[in-house]
């Protein structure tokens, strides 16, 4: 792959396809500002200007198009880049594509110019899974995030906590390497100690990771209750169009509708259920056994109630229902308040909300659910992916090896077990370098990137 890397020039169109004002054409490799200078009949280019160019199909002018020059190493890949912009849609781009490739370029795989960004030591590991994950983001928070992290922050404190494992694995070779000299009588406690700062702020890490997953993932909101007492309405309500079906005959909608909206800069699947009720339409059952299914599945659970009736047995079947589901963010959403209210909020087990969906009365509602979404932006690191999270998790069992082996006084098991932590956590940001193992690893990008 190296190789291959250092001698080809690849090209593709890194703008997504379809209408629009501009399209780019990416080439990365030695051959990259010949191929240009080719199409384009321009002999000299100024690194970092932008150039206006006529692009030439033959003796024919194609379009006329921007074309910027990076000169290696000062480029994203560090190798001779080019970026055409030319005029939009896929007609020009694709032309000017097959143009470059005609001249000796390669066609790119998904993510290889980010692989060679990687190969060349542009970037770390951890800052190519941001570049992914930034282009496929879900939230305003989860971008924050990864900017962070393409910024170098993760890096930095992998860097910073390699240096300091490496510190204490200096001082367990030399305890070992003269045993029999008079070494400091705190260095034992200076060692167990710098482990155990370091444990806390990893066993923290992944803390505030796992409860921000849902930035990157998305979260799912369902929407239940029994029949007719405005579900869809509520659904409508927030997606401010008419999405589901309202009716008052009870049982209309008999399955879930699935729709997306961003709140608090968090994308959100909601979900409107079929409603629960003592039923014997096997039809309807089926509905009604998706719906409670659907709360198990579900981050935030919306259970939405006729305020203006009290409550009865189906009501309270759903009460107990969610009794069940303590580990869910549950919002009583009592509706048809432009209603003389029958239930006392005070009365009920969880958080209650009273609105009228009907009337698109839900401000408090979503203002609430943004609440619910919306994290603090001053956190420190915060792990994007599986992978980060694994390496972390794998780097606390070593150290909490470690540690036994240092108070058990075995100092070869120790440095053992402390070069392994450090190999754990080198891996979030450089990993072996196998070729099958990036192939895949950039396998996941988009073309062009």
């Amino acid at each position: 792959m190296t190789s291959k890397a250092n001698s080809s020039t690849i090209v593709a169109i890194s703008t997504a396809l379809g209408r629009g004002a501009v399209a780019v054409v990416r080439l990365s490799g030695p051959h990259a500002l010949e191929i240009v200078c080719n199409i384009t009949r321009k002999q000299k280019f100024q690194p970092r200007y932008a150039t206006l160019c006529h692009i030439y199909d033959g003796d024919e002018l194609l379009d006329e198009a921007i074309v910027i020059y990076f000169k290696a190493p000062l480029s994203y890949t560090r190798e001779e880049v080019c970026e055409i912009q030319c005029h939009g849609g896929a007609v020009i781009a694709h032309r000017i594509l097959e143009l470059t490739l005609e001249c000796g370029a390669t066609l790119a795989r998904n993510g290889e110019f980010t692989q060679r960004a990687f190969l060349n030591g542009r970037i770390d590991l951890s800052q190519a899974q941001a570049i992914s994950q930034m282009i496929s983001a879900k939230s305003v928070q989860a971008q924050k995030i990864l900017a962070k992290q393409l910024r170098g922050d993760l890096s930095l404190f992998v860097n910073e906590s390699r240096d300091k494992l490496l510190e204490v694995l200096a001082y367990s070779e030399v305890m070992i390497d003269y045993a029999d000299e008079d070494l400091p009588q705190d260095l034992l406690s200076s060692m167990q100690k710098k482990i155990l700062t370091l444990q806390k702020i990893l066993e923290e890490i992944l803390e505030t990771s796992a409860r921000r997953t849902q930035i990157f993932d998305g979260l799912t909101l369902s929407i239940i209750g029994k029949p007719n007492v405005g579900k869809s309405s509520l659904l409508n309500a927030i997606l401010a169009c008419d999405r589901a079906i309202i009716s008052n005959v009870a049982g209309t909608t008999r399955d879930t509708i699935e729709e997306r909206v961003n709140i608090g800069g968090v994308e959100l699947c909601i979900v409107d259920t079929a409603g629960i009720r003592q039923s014997q339409d096997e039809i309807e059952k089926i509905g009604i056994e998706r719906s409670c299914a659907m709360i198990a599945k579900s981050e935030i659970v919306l259970a939405v109630f006729d305020a203006s009736k009290p409550l009865d047995s189906d009501d309270e079947e759903i009460l107990a229902l969610l009794q069940t589901h303590k580990d869910k963010e549950i919002v009583l959403v009592l509706n048809k308040a432009d209603l003389p209210p029958k239930i006392k909020p005070d009365t009920l087990p969880f958080l209650s909300i009273s609105l009228s969906a009907k009337e698109s009365q839900i401000a408090p509602l979503m203002e609430h659910l943004k609440g619910l979404v919306q994290t603090q932006d001053n956190e420190g690191i915060v792990l994007s992916n599986a992978s980060q999270i694994q390496s972390v998790k794998m780097t606390l069992k070593s150290l909490q090896e470690a540690q036994k082996e240092l108070e058990a006084g075995m100092l070869e098991f120790f440095s053992y077990n402390l070069k392994e932590a450090i190999a754990h956590l080198g891996h979030i940001t450089k990993p072996y370098k196998t070729e099958d193992l990036l192939d895949k690893m950039f396998g996941d990008f988009c073309l062009g990137k």
